[in-house]
């Protein structure tokens, strides 16, 4: 490939005029003195004639322009290998060592964005096909809390509500969940909900998040939506007492409601263990169509296709500070969040042409 000699074009031109004669004139004294040779530029023609050499000089800088490119690529294509190597072996080199940092939460930002995303992102990009829609109205800087409805059974929808900020935000936002009690009781559960950003839903630790300038996710239906039956599905149950809207509200940041269209279908929930749920602690115990019947395959999700979508921010530094105080104005906002994010839900439900594809 690269022993192929390309010809330039003024080399060719010069070469056909080198081949002619050299003119000459009589000199002084009977002598002849051969003069250097004119070369003349032949006019173009219009017409598209080339020679058989011209042909194959022009193929071969055709071949290699073609190969050039691939070279290129398979050159760029080792040196990503050969960094990305590199990079696993500082990142190892770093948690051996101690050699990072984690807030005061317990978010490791480095292992988030190494490890524990590229672990959920299959799921979210190949099996649920995530579609996200208005991630634009979640501002680039500053405090900003994301309210979401909360469905299907086990919690994967507030993971694929992080993974989709964190992918597609322009801005490079990260996502913190709040998460229940249940979820900081479980062993394993409990240390990597603390490195991927989430903490405990309490009004103090949202607060000094959105003070920050963090972006905070709450599903305000908790238990009583993501255990409620297959029959209720997409109708959103109470959203508690407003607390959210009070944290919003002290610290000056923008709501955005958030509708998640597919979790509902993943364990479709046709039963409920009660007296299972109580001597195992749990808030319930599902009953599947696949779930116990199955075994440890009935706790594979069906793949349903979601959507996403970030609705307009509601904001909230127009109102005085002694505004978090009044119960009416707290009902009202709540109240507006909740319409807006069933109103969306509704429409994705119309638009959707199936619950797979």
């Amino acid at each position: 490939m690269a022993d192929a000699k390309v010809i330039p074009f003024d080399d060719d031109r010069s070469r056909g005029s080198a081949q002619r004669p050299a003119r000459r004139r009589p000199a002084v004294g009977g002598r002849r003195k051969a003069e250097p040779a004119v070369v003349r530029e032949a006019p173009v023609s219009p017409l598209p004639a080339q020679s058989k050499d011209g042909e194959r000089r022009g193929a071969v800088r055709a071949a290699d322009a073609g190969r050039e490119p691939l070279a290129a690529q398979e050159t760029a294509g080792t040196g990503g290998w050969e960094r990305r190597i590199a990079g696993g072996l500082a990142f190892l080199r770093r948690r051996v060592t101690g050699d990072y940092e984690v807030d005061e939460f317990g978010y490791d930002k480095e292992l988030t964005d190494q490890v524990l995303m590229s672990m959920v992102r299959p799921l979210y990009e190949k099996y649920f096909r995530v579609e996200v829609k208005g991630i634009e109205n979640i501002p680039s800087e500053g405090g900003a809390l994301v309210v979401a409805n909360h469905s299907g059974t086990l919690p994967l929808d507030g993971l694929m509500m992080q993974v989709a900020v964190h992918d597609n935000h322009p801005a490079n936002r990260h996502l913190r969940l709040l998460a229940a009690d249940l979820v900081f009781m479980l062993p394993v559960v409990n240390e990597l909900a603390r490195k991927a950003g989430h903490t405990l839903a309490c009004a103090e630790d949202a607060e000094r998040l959105l003070q920050r300038g963090e972006v905070v996710g709450v599903m305000p239906e908790g238990f009583k939506g993501i255990g409620k039956p297959f029959s209720d599905r997409y109708k959103l149950q109470r959203f508690g007492r407003g607390g959210f809207v009070s944290t919003a509200l002290r610290a000056g940041a923008p709501i955005v409601p958030c509708s998640i269209v597919g979790a509902e279908e993943i364990y479709p929930m046709i039963g409920n263990a009660k007296t299972l749920a109580r001597l195992l602690g749990f808030p319930y115990f599902p009953i599947t169509p696949t779930f116990p019947w199955l075994g440890p395959l009935g706790a594979v999700p069906l793949p349903t296709k979601w959507t996403i979508q970030f609705g307009e921010p509601i904001q909230t530094n127009g109102y005085p500070p002694e505004a978090a105080e009044d119960p009416m104005l707290m009902f009202n906002l709540t109240d507006q969040v909740r319409e807006q994010i069933q109103h969306t839900l509704y429409k994705l439900l119309v638009q959707r042409r199936s619950v797979f594809f």
